[in-house]
């Protein structure tokens, strides 16, 4: 009603004639007088269309623009970026035409999920100790000077949102059931509840309304840990929005402030306390005090925490006749009595164990190594190779799993090269490891090389010295008096002089 106050106000008010009104706005003095009278509409004048250069990419913006809101927010490009691309196909117009346009798109797309009933939520609350929310996210990180892709498992308490940020190299069953075991502990106790989306490591298959196919070791974790799961609607991820939302606080109070770490298990240990000490910063949203306060008051309601969780992936494998398994493109050797046999592997996060007959037959450190561009590795344990050697002694020299060997037993192999038989020598001397502490062994061949004396006799008769001499501080045992010797022996040299007598036959001695 702007144009039309301003003549009312100059004929009504300041009693401007009629003529000169027409004169200043362009109008004719019918038009003048039309706009006078009682019941009159604000006029309304037609823009003309204007020709953009944007017009001939329009549709592609708009089609950019609906597939980046189905992506994860750190996943989108930015307006920015967009308008180099349209640059690029031959779009000359200013970047602030472009950012007009994407702000236009998105209130239009806002109006219209708002009237069809999208974007509408009920606010939910919690009481203490009935349920967590889980979810994982990506971040980046500098670790031993090299930059990494990491997967991150933030864990939140509903009630306290008490949270736990932990850092893995891959999102698989073995990971998260360890940071399922860090969380609790941290909290001090397991919650009612676990809130999840339908993640491939816990669901199966996804069937109708809530129906879902549980992975069966996930849900052997639930039962140890006993609580109950509760999986959202697909693509709803409001149903967990506070871990949603601790996952964009987290890279602005975490991620972007972090130093740099020797390995994974300093960042993690960085994280935990740096969360911890995020609770006693932070301000609860519906609850007087911090986070701190707030977890404190709820931790009693929790249930007690039981033993960890054993949270390992198994599979079956079969060990060449080079005694080694095949696991995520490495391989890792095993004890040659097992060769050309069926073992079982048990994957955590940071090691392997081989167990086979129900016995752990060997444990490795897990080699995690995303990158195909660069080649496997072969990780050998000399011990597995000894039952082979002593029967074919002569691959000692060239043997792959003998390079590692400690630098003691590879002088001691320069010297026993030079004699005839000394490999065989050489394999008995590493076989002791079998029966007697390798420390030991280890010392009695530095010994030997120290005295200038590296023989198999002389290494054996300092080893059993070195073995004697860790039972010479053993206490006294008193013998019972049945026992006990009526008459002492004398220490007497004299007899020996006697046998030395001329005449007399020597003795054998």
């Amino acid at each position: 009603m702007g144009f039309l106050s301003v003549i009312r106000r100059w004929a009504l008010r300041e009693e401007m004639p009629i003529r000169e009104i027409a004169r200043r706005t362009g109008l004719s003095r019918n038009t003048i007088k039309k706009y006078l009278r009682e019941g009159a509409v604000e006029p309304k004048f037609k823009t003309p269309k204007r020709v953009s250069n944007l017009d001939p990419y329009a549709d592609r913006l708009s089609a950019w623009l609906l597939a980046q809101t189905r992506k994860s927010r750190k996943e989108r490009r930015t307006v920015k970026q967009m308008h180099a691309d349209l640059v690029k196909l031959g779009y000359e117009g200013s970047y602030a035409r472009v950012a007009a346009f994407a702000r236009a798109w998105r209130e239009d797309r806002q109006r219209v999920e708002q009237t069809t009933g999208r974007g509408t939520f009920v606010p939910l609350v919690f009481q203490p100790g009935e349920a967590f929310q889980f979810d994982w996210s990506e971040d980046w990180a500098t670790i031993g000077g090299e930059r990494v892709k990491l997967q991150v498992a933030h864990t939140k308490l509903s009630h306290s949102r008490a949270f736990l940020v932990r850092a893995y190299p891959l999102q698989t069953h073995e990971m998260l059931f360890d940071a399922h075991w860090h969380a609790f502990r941290v909290f001090g106790g397991v919650p009612g509840r676990g809130i999840y989306d339908n993640m491939k490591t816990a669901v199966d298959r996804v069937g109708r309304g809530k129906q879902r196919d549980i992975n069966a070791r996930f849900k052997a974790m639930v039962s140890h840990y006993v609580f109950e799961p509760e999986f959202c609607n697909p693509a709803a991820g409001w149903e967990k929005g506070q871990v949603e939302k601790n996952v964009q606080d987290a890279r602005n109070r975490m991620w972007q402030v972090m130093p740099v770490f020797k390995d994974l298990d300093e960042l993690n240990q960085w994280l935990e306390d740096r969360c911890i000490a995020l609770w006693t910063e932070t301000p609860h949203r519906d609850l007087p005090g911090t986070i701190a306060d707030a977890w404190e008051a709820e931790k009693p309601m929790l249930m007690a925490l039981p033993p960890a969780f054993d949270g390992f992936v198994e599979h079956s494998k079969r060990v060449s006749p080079t005694c080694l398994i095949t696991f995520e493109r490495n391989r890792y050797s095993v004890p040659a009595s097992f060769a050309n046999r069926r073992v079982s592997l048990h994957v955590y996060p940071e090691r392997l164990v081989i167990v086979a007959e129900g016995q752990t037959v060997c444990t490795h450190e897990r080699i995690i190594d995303r990158s195909h561009r660069k080649p496997a590795k072969v990780v050998y344990d000399w011990r597995h190779y000894l039952a082979v050697i002593q029967r074919k002694p002569g691959a000692l020299r060239n043997g792959a799993p003998f390079i590692e060997i400690p630098d003691a037993f590879r002088s001691l192999q320069d010297h026993m090269r030079r004699r005839e038989g000394g490999d065989r020598e050489m394999v008995d001397i590493l076989s002791l490891v079998l029966h007697h502490d390798e420390d030991a062994v280890l010392c009695a061949v530095e010994l030997a090389l120290e005295a200038g004396v590296p023989t198999k006799t002389h290494i054996l008769n300092l080893l059993h010295r070195l073995i004697d001499g860790k039972h010479a501080n053993l206490p006294e045992i008193d013998p019972p008096d049945a026992l006990a010797l009526e008459t002492a022996p004398k220490a007497n040299v004299g007899r020996y002089d006697d046998l030395r007598q001329a005449g007399e036959k020597h003795h054998a001695s």
